[in-house]
């Protein structure tokens, strides 16, 4: 019988991953990284085996890759059990990050706690909704944007490209800020066309709509890391101030993967450093780091 879940492999060591090619500036930003500690309760239902991915293990790796800040995004694994992060944030300190999960009780008190830890966006998996009406994720997105933008934080999308494709009419007149996660998730094996994707690109170019440069491998699935350079240069080409890059480790379920080698993709997408100097710093001081 197969698994429910994805089995994850260890951790490889921070120092094997590949060295950066190109002078990653002064100020860095990684923006979706997740961390799994033991001691912090978990779902019911996880999709992924316990990670092996510690915080002390990912910090030795933003010192191999020269990455100076970072956004920690909150996993599945832990729902809306954000007690992990919060402990992160306290132990990182200002150049940290993070993205909660919240159920949509959640007190203002609570958020202004989360606010002063250094919470910045609230993360939305779409996946779990992927399902329902659209009109009723258009309702649920407007109702935590509610909660949301009055902090000057964002909506975070985790979504699948079906539904991201079927909220692009409704994200061009947003006027709240919504950053997608893994480039739309915009999958061929989904059903998704290069004239989807094109209308994404147009979204982002015209409306408050951010992409984040993270999971190509994702994208890609079986086909190489290349072929996702078209999406990411059509987006470079339209908004470079409307991207940020993320490193998407621990890579659930591989934790063989190179983060290295996902960092060098950024030169050729970005095609020189005034833009590599956007993605990675300038695009992460305004959606995280201006107060």
């Amino acid at each position: 019988m197969t698994p429910k879940f994805a089995v994850t492999t260890p951790m490889r060591a921070a120092e094997t991953n590949t060295a950066p090619v190109f002078q990653v500036p002064e100020g860095a930003c990684d923006t979706h990284f997740h961390v799994f500690e033991p001691g912090y309760p978990a779902v019911s239902d996880p999709l992924y085996t316990f990670p092996d991915a510690t915080l002390d293990q990912y910090l030795r790796l933003t010192e191999v890759l020269g990455i100076d800040r970072m956004v920690l995004v909150q996993p599945t694994y832990y729902r809306t059990d954000n007690s992990l992060a919060l402990d992160v944030l306290r132990k990182v300190g200002p150049r940290c990050r993070a993205v909660v999960q919240v159920e949509e009780d959640i007190t203002d008190a609570e958020l202004d706690g989360f606010h002063e830890l250094g919470v910045r966006g609230i993360r939305l998996n779409l996946f779990a909704r992927a399902d329902e009406p659209i009109e009723e994720n258009i309702a649920y997105i407007r109702r935590m944007a509610a909660r949301a933008t009055p902090r000057g934080w964002h909506l975070q999308f985790y979504s699948p490209g079906t539904v991201v494709r079927a909220l692009l009419p409704f994200l061009a007149d947003l006027e709240d800020t919504v950053v997608i996660d893994h480039m739309g998730y915009m999958l061929e094996s989904d059903g998704l066309t290069d004239e989807d994707f094109a209308r994404l690109v147009a979204v982002v170019e015209n409306g408050n709509c951010w992409i984040k440069l993270s999971g190509p491998y994702r994208v890609a699935k079986d086909k190489p890391l290349a072929s996702v350079t078209p999406l990411a240069r059509a987006l470079v080409a339209a908004r470079p101030d409307r991207l940020v890059w993320g490193s998407d480790w621990p890579h659930l379920p591989d934790g063989q993967r190179d983060t290295g080698e996902l960092l060098n993709l950024l030169p050729d997408w970005a095609g020189d450093p005034q833009v590599l100097h956007q993605i990675l710093v300038d695009g992460p001081n305004q959606l995280f780091f201006t107060d």
